[in-house]
């Protein structure tokens, strides 16, 4: 007797709604879909994008992504042009010590027989010392104490804010497997290796008990199967916002567009030119943490017409944007995912821009099969190699027209071509190799680019466009990150908030 197929429990997940509805046909074959007689063929039914932890959706469109006042560092980085950003999701606030403490205890917790694990994630809290200031006291409390819990973590470098951000997908989606019934609970055996991880949960190599009643149902079998990246539970990774998203959500021009045009172009990331709040309510207040001149981080004591905080400040202390975000502007500048270049304005697409791609894929042996996971159950990756491709040469694409053997003053002398690895040593930004010997630069392939100002920063730096780089393994007493996320589909009409701050 054929077994009873099984019609597959709701996936109703982030990007699917999702039952496995019989009876569907293929416009293009006329057979069936979720139906064992027609082989079997699955088509889960997408929903409304559901919004992971902690993110606010971002309706992209076009910008002009650039300057729109004086230089006056006569720096010339950001010239302005129009580019369009898909929509996505970024974090509502910044990163706080207390959300990144829970990151810490996790390691902690797992990483039991790799104690420098943790230690490599630890945020550098010297970052507050000065030869000639007294903050000796944030060195101790400003990580750490609860008072300074809804604080925005800083002295992370960019690397570490990257890492928290994969930890943080692998976190979000082990709850949503687990309040859907298809993960049992083993969070407190978790050591070393063997704990949750999305990619090596999807490739078969994390091992746990699951509840076969809630898996997804094999359509020919009816029996349960493993869950796939297509049946669309699992949520895309977090990850930095680019320099064009962050830009794009700091300037929030949503509030001020009229019937397809952008009728004022912001300065900052609320209406008019001045740092001061018009409301009735907030009259003359401060609408973001900044200095407001030479030595003066916070005003007079008790005067309520400075923003009131020589240090970052509580998060959600100042209004949100017309996007419904926290301190996009001010508080403490954020990392983005951009390697830095002057001249990136010139060379980066009109969709979606960002200089920074590494084209990974899976490390696989000699016969093909992929490799097993690391030592810290991750799985492990290889940068793409030099491919024949009307699209893309090569994986590493940090260099690409801007520091490349192809863009390089040296090509006709050194006699390489175009196909020449990037990683060259007579690649200009990296500053080294014969040909360089009389060369000095602080851009390399591991500088990034920050964004939004901070608390110890002039107006200036609030502007949206404004740029400035670190390298990605330093950090500084004024700088923090948030995440942020894909949104897949295409389809989602969200708007944010429309009323603008006049």
């Amino acid at each position: 007797m054929k077994s009873k197929i099984v019609v597959c429990f709701c996936l109703s997940v982030i990007f699917s709604g999702c039952f496995l509805k019989k009876n569907e046909v293929s416009e293009k074959t006329g057979w069936k879909y979720n139906d064992a007689k027609y082989g079997g063929v699955e088509r889960v039914k997408p929903n409304k994008e559901r919004v992971a932890p902690g993110l606010v959706f971002v309706n992209g469109g076009a910008f002009i992504m650039g300057q729109l006042a004086d230089d006056i560092g006569n720096e010339w980085d950001n010239l302005p042009r129009r580019v369009t950003v898909d929509s996505y999701y970024i974090d509502e606030t910044e990163v706080t010590n207390q959300q990144y403490r829970d990151y810490i205890f996790w390691l902690q917790s797992v990483f039991v027989s790799y104690p420098n694990r943790v230690k490599s994630a630890m945020p550098d809290t010297l970052v507050w010392r000065r030869p000639l200031a007294y903050n000796e006291p944030y060195v101790q409390t400003y990580f750490r104490y609860p008072a300074y819990n809804d604080y925005p973590v800083v002295g992370v470098t960019w690397l570490q804010a990257s890492d928290y951000c994969l930890w943080r997908t692998d976190r979000v989606n082990e709850a949503e497997l687990i309040k859907r019934g298809i993960l049992v609970p083993n969070i407190a055996e978790q050591r070393d290796a063997d704990n949750f991880n999305s990619d090596a949960f999807l490739s078969g190599q994390y091992e746990a008990e699951m509840n076969e009643r809630k898996q997804p149902k094999d359509i020919a079998t009816g029996d349960a199967r493993a869950v796939k990246f297509e049946d669309g539970i699992l949520y895309p990774k977090y990850r930095l916002p680019t320099e064009a998203e962050f830009e794009y959500a700091a300037r929030a021009e949503i509030g001020v567009t009229f019937d397809e045009r952008t009728v004022e172009r912001r300065v900052y990331g609320w209406s008019g030119s001045n740092v001061r709040d018009p409301s009735k309510k907030r009259r003359g207040q401060m609408m973001a943490n900044f200095q407001r001149g030479r030595g003066d981080l916070a005003g007079v004591a008790g005067g309520r017409q400075n923003d009131g905080a020589a240090i970052p400040d509580k998060i959600r202390s100042y209004p949100p944007n017309d996007f419904g975000l926290y301190d996009m502007i001010g508080n403490v500048n954020e990392w983005v995912a951009d390697i830095y270049r002057p001249m990136s304005f010139n060379d980066v697409e009109e969709f979606n821009p960002f200089r920074g791609n590494v084209f990974m894929e899976l490390a696989k042996d000699a016969e093909g099969n992929v490799l097993p996971k690391d030592s810290l159950g991750r799985m492990r990756y290889d940068t793409v190699r030099a491919v024949n491709r009307y699209n893309y040469r090569v994986g590493d694409n940090r260099n690409y027209k801007d520091g490349d053997i192809g863009s390089s003053i040296f090509f006709n002398e050194a006699g390489d071509t175009p196909d020449t690895v990037s990683n060259s040593n007579r690649v200009y930004f990296q500053g080294a190799g014969e040909q360089q010997d009389n060369m000095a630069t602080l851009i390399n392939d591991k500088s990034r680019v920050y964004k939004g100002g901070g608390f110890l920063d002039r107006p200036y730096w609030l502007r949206p466009a404004t740029r400035r780089f670190l390298d990605q393994d330093k950090a500084q007493w004024d700088i923090g990150f948030r995440c942020a996320m894909s949104s897949l589909g295409g389809e989602n009409k969200i708007e944010g908030k429309k009323k603008s701050k006049k």
